[in-house]
């Protein structure tokens, strides 16, 4: 019997691994994601009703949200959500996944090239490192795509300075392999 993964998250998902990973985990494994962005995590929360039926026999889920709660795209301020909210409904997602298997993945939130005038990977680590220990304690698996990708910019973030390159697709789409794998 094949085990259903469902892949949520945001563009690192689509442009990333997310195209990758039905033909790396092959015919063992029925893959479903959504094939709009999920944004932000409050966009993620709601579209978790839409998805519920795709959604609700997953043996794996693999999600990440962060880049858009994270921006700062008229220079006031992060847009989406403050710290406080960002933790809050990024734990409202958790629980609603729990409540679906409790084989979960998080994917840490990737930097952006240090030039990039949206994001700022100072704001990127705090998140993750006061999401991270918490999405731990619950039970979530933790895939650090943020470490692979900090270790060289260059190389994993493409010209538009926010998305993976070629080469971070492949790294990220290896690491979501392994994670998932990890649940055989």
């Amino acid at each position: 019997m094949k085990k259903k993964v469902v892949l949520l998250g945001d563009s690192i998902r689509i442009l990333g691994y997310g195209p990758k990973l039905p033909e790396m985990l092959g015919e063992d494994y029925e893959v479903w994601q959504p094939e709009e962005n999920c944004r932000f995590v409050k966009h993620t929360l709601r579209m978790l009703f839409d998805f519920k039926d795709q959604i609700k026999d997953a043996d794996i889920i693999h999600w990440n949200n962060g880049l858009w709660d994270v921006c700062d795209l008229f220079e006031d301020g992060i847009l989406f959500s403050t710290d406080e909210e960002y933790v809050e409904n990024m734990l409202r997602v958790a629980k609603l996944l729990q409540k679906i298997t409790p084989n979960l993945i998080f994917a840490t939130t990737t930097p952006v090239k240090e030039d990039y005038p949206y994001n700022a990977n100072l704001d990127i680590a705090r998140r993750n490192e006061m999401l991270v220990p918490i999405l731990k304690d619950m039970g979530f698996k933790i895939n650090d795509l943020y470490s692979i990708a900090i270790q060289d910019l260059d190389k994993y973030i493409c010209e538009d300075k926010l998305h993976p390159s070629e080469a971070g697709a492949e790294a990220y789409a290896e690491k979501v392999y392994e994670m998932i794998k990890s649940f055989s």
